[in-house]
C-alpha cells in the first residue's frame, strides 16, 4: 500500500546529491535556473508602455512564445482591449485592477487567469494604479475602440520592446532574461 506524502521528507539544510541518469545532458543543454531582481533596475529597467504605464521584463522564452513581466499602470487608466491567443497567469502585486468584461476586482495577492479566445479591457481605478506580475503564453492582439486590429504582441515584440529601450538608454542587454 502506497503512503501519501504529507510534507517534504527532508529537513536537511544542505545540498543532497540525488542520482539522475541524464545529469550531463541537463548540464550541457539547459540554460539553468536563475534569479532576476524585480525590486530594482539591476536586472531589468522599467520600459515605457504608452503614456501612463511601464513594463519590467523578466523572462523571454522563444521556444514556447512565453514571456514574463511586471506591468505597472501608474495611476487610474486603461490598457486597451486585447484578445488572447494563449494562456495568461497574473498576480496583482499592488493597487487593484479589473476587466470591463467581468464583475470582480483583483487586489494584492489575487490570481488572475485568462484563457485563449477571450478579449479583455483592463482598467484600474486605484489612485496609485496597479502592478501585475504575469506569465503570458502566445500572442495578444490589440484593438482600438472601434474593434480595428492595431498590433500583435508576442515574445518577439516584448524582446524588441526591451532591447530597443536598452539600446536607446545605453543599458546593457541582460542575457539572464533569455531562457
Amino acid at each position: 500500500m502506497a503512503t501519501q506524502m504529507k510534507a517534504p521528507p527532508s529537513d536537511k539544510a544542505e545540498i543532497v546529491d540525488i542520482p539522475y541518469a541524464y545529469r550531463d545532458l541537463v548540464e550541457r543543454t539547459s540554460p539553468g535556473g536563475r534569479y532576476i531582481d524585480a525590486q530594482t533596475d539591476v536586472d531589468s529597467p522599467w520600459v515605457p508602455f504608452g503614456d501612463s504605464a511601464a513594463i519590467k521584463h523578466l523572462a523571454f522564452d522563444v521556444r514556447r512564445n512565453l514571456y514574463s513581466n511586471i506591468l505597472w499602470v501608474k495611476g487610474p487608466g486603461v490598457v486597451g482591449t486585447h484578445f488572447h491567443r494563449g494562456t495568461i497567469t497574473m498576480v496583482c502585486l499592488e493597487g487593484s485592477v479589473r476587466y470591463l468584461e467581468y464583475d470582480w476586482v483583483a487586489s494584492p495577492g489575487g490570481l488572475i487567469l485568462e484563457v485563449p479566445g477571450e478579449s479583455h479591457t483592463l482598467v484600474t481605478d486605484h489612485p496609485e494604479g496597479c502592478k501585475l506580475f504575469g506569465w503570458m503564453e502566445g500572442p495578444i492582439d490589440f484593438y482600438d475602440g472601434d474593434a480595428n486590429f492595431v498590433e500583435t504582441v508576442d515574445v518577439f515584440w516584448m524582446m524588441n520592446h526591451y532591447e530597443d529601450y536598452c539600446k536607446e538608454q545605453g543599458i546593457e542587454i541582460n542575457p539572464k532574461l533569455y531562457l
